[in-house]
């Protein structure tokens, strides 16, 4: 057992970026809708660096880098509500498993510790992301972006799942691959611990100043 997890209770993990590489479809679905607004593509590489804010954020910052300028409401709900569409038909068509996590979700599961999952995703494509990889019984709770009033990094989600368990957030760990994820388990007073593969706007996450980091989870157990 891994150093960081003496003591904890729980255990809350992000999605995007640290359970899955999810951008090859993200970046899809953001493109088609820039297409359909006679926009240029805007790609992965960038996707990349743009996601961890929910996917509203994401479509204002695709469609600033396509126009060259903050776009007005009207343009962000239409490019929104398409991206929601196109990514809806198949989130998990490129989607990746990251290496370790199966191992990591089915160890802690053996150890009886309760595990939820904690997104800035819409919530409706948690279910069917998790089902795509055979993820679904592990988590014992999930919230998405629009699941309450605020998001990460706002401790919020974070504080309702210590009090959804009855867990002290002393005794709760949050893992996460970008600056949100820390921030956002820091304020709650989780502990916290990065894995440096994923998602943190081109950023090193230990910049975040984490309580660990592992290169997999595998190293967990």
């Amino acid at each position: 057992m891994h150093p960081i997890l003496h003591d904890i209770r729980l255990v809350a993990f992000d999605l995007d970026g640290t359970l899955v590489d999810s951008v090859p479809d993200l970046a899809a679905a953001a493109d088609a809708a820039l297409a359909e607004l006679g926009l240029a593509p805007q790609g992965e590489a960038r996707v990349r660096d743009w996601v961890g804010n929910g996917s509203l954020m994401l479509m204002a910052r695709a469609l600033e880098g396509a126009r060259g300028e903050v776009p007005d409401e009207a343009l962000l709900a239409r490019a929104h509500a398409g991206f929601l569409d196109h990514y809806g038909r198949a989130p998990s068509a490129r989607t990746r498993l990251y290496p370790g996590v199966r191992e990591a979700l089915a160890a802690l599961d053996a150890r009886g510790l309760p595990l939820a999952l904690v997104t800035n995703k819409p919530s409706a494509f948690i279910a069917p992301l998790l089902e795509a990889f055979d993820l679904d019984g592990h988590f014992a709770l999930c919230l998405g972006g629009d699941s309450l009033a605020a998001k990460k990094p706002d401790p919020a989600p974070l504080l309702h799942v210590a009090a959804h368990f009855d867990v002290a957030p002393s005794a709760c760990l949050m893992v996460g691959d970008s600056r949100h994820d820390i921030e956002a388990g820091r304020a709650a007073g989780f502990r916290t611990l990065a894995v440096p593969y994923g998602y943190n706007h081109g950023e090193p996450v230990a910049l975040s100043r984490p309580d660990g980091t592992v290169e997999s989870l595998a190293e967990l157990v």
